[in-house]
């Protein structure tokens, strides 16, 4: 496994340790009900709080309205002031770096420290990754947390935006962002070309390490139909294999997708300079496409940004 340089890196790569209890909350009376299908319930009619999320932790209570919430993933921070939960956090992580407004803090969600996080007094803490037993650390404290891990699906995706308008009482909002995003990435797939069989290569770091149509970046691409090279990579199996320029280049793929242009300064002159590169069909015909690495590393309301992106790719490519 190649060294950490990214929120993908954590987000995507790294192992996900699910918490094999549930995660204690505020108590309250009467106590929530819960469904089974991971979707929160409030005790009574009408009532916001208390309510129970169902997270990779466990069942979640939360006995009121949380008004100092943390946020130690960015994709989670992206959602949070995209349901209008932004008034209620209190601090971020170094990596949140979206919206600009967000309480950047030095507070890390792959080191993180307990003793930094109580100092912010939270009475929510959200992550995407369970570094350090960090879930079971601010269990034991009684600090109510919800873990959401990267989804490798648009309903996982989906699920855990509502999920965190349920948690932070933002419920209507939520559904809406939910509502927005299938409707617009239903209306991407359905206005793009589909007639020519294009091939692409999405590629998440020089090294260069690539995604397959199974992971989440895969889904996006598979709304337009497009045939990604990576995976007929020997060890395509983890979805993210590690290809050689040389498999690359054999490929040949119509469309490059780069990842890591913030990151490593890559883009098309830069592939031109690799070995047996400079021939590809995607470089020659200028179909090699930067896109924003924080935006193609998350899973959040922005993944609309990056399938508009890929369409319009797509609609180019298929021009010629």
């Amino acid at each position: 496994m190649r060294p950490v340089r990214t929120a993908l890196a954590g987000a995507l790569l790294g192992t996900l340790v699910l918490a094999a209890c549930g995660q204690p909350g505020t108590t309250a009376t009467p106590a929530p009900t819960t469904q089974s299908t991971g979707q929160s319930t409030s005790s009574q009619a009408g009532a916001a709080f208390p309510v129970t999320v169902q997270a990779a932790n466990g069942a979640v209570t939360i006995g009121e309205k949380p008004e100092r919430i943390v946020s130690l993933s960015a994709t989670h921070t992206e959602t949070l002031f995209a349901i209008g939960a932004g008034p209620q956090v209190i601090a971020v992580d170094d990596r949140s770096n979206h919206p600009p407004e967000a309480p950047r803090t030095d507070l890390s969600g792959f080191k993180p420290n307990v003793e930094a996080i109580i100092a912010q007094k939270p009475d929510l803490v959200v992550v995407s990754d369970d570094m350090d037993q960090i879930v079971d650390k601010l269990a034991k404290l009684n600090v109510p947390v919800l873990f959401e891990p990267s989804a490798k699906t648009f309903d996982e995706a989906y699920d855990e935006i509502t999920d965190l308008g349920a948690a932070t009482g933002n419920r209507q909002k939520a559904e809406e962002v939910v509502s927005t995003m299938r409707a617009t990435l239903d209306r991407l797939a359905a206005e793009a070309p589909k007639d020519k069989k294009l091939t692409y290569y999405h590629e998440i770091d020089q090294t260069p390490y690539a995604a397959t149509s199974t992971t989440f970046m895969g889904q996006v691409y598979n709304l337009f139909g497009l045939t990604n090279i990576a995976d007929q990579a020997p060890d395509a199996a983890g979805g993210y294999p590690k290809l050689s320029t040389e498999f690359i280049a054999k490929a040949d793929p119509d469309l490059i997708f780069l990842a890591d242009v913030k990151c490593c300064g890559q883009n098309k002159d830069a592939l031109a300079r690799r070995p047996g590169w400079k021939n590809l069909s995607a470089i020659k015909n200028d179909q090699v496409i930067e896109l924003d690495d924080d935006i193609a590393s998350r899973w959040g309301p922005r993944v609309v940004d990056l399938a508009r992106t890929v369409g319009d790719a797509v609609t180019k490519a298929a021009s010629r």
